[in-house]
């Protein structure tokens, strides 16, 4: 599971800013690449995992470090 440190808001915001320069690029996939480094909020994880299943949410490659400090890693290997 993935053991990322804490991201404050404003790494979040520069993650988001630069990925939306490489869409205005034209760079799709850089810019997808780039979000999912930038934690998982824990309500979109839940959500995923109810709708989608656990093992797209752990394969697609997100962080999801804030999901496993609220839920757990039990959560994370739980079906």
């Amino acid at each position: 599971m993935p053991q990322a440190q804490a991201m404050t808001l404003d790494e979040k915001l520069a993650i988001a800013c630069k990925a939306a320069e490489l869409r205005k690029a034209g760079d799709e996939e850089g810019a997808d690449r780039l979000l999912k480094t930038a934690p998982l909020p824990p309500y979109l994880a839940k959500v995923m995992k109810e709708k989608v299943g656990l093992d797209y949410l752990l394969n697609s490659g997100w962080n999801l470090s804030e999901v496993e400090a609220e839920f757990g890693s039990e959560w994370l290997s739980s079906r």
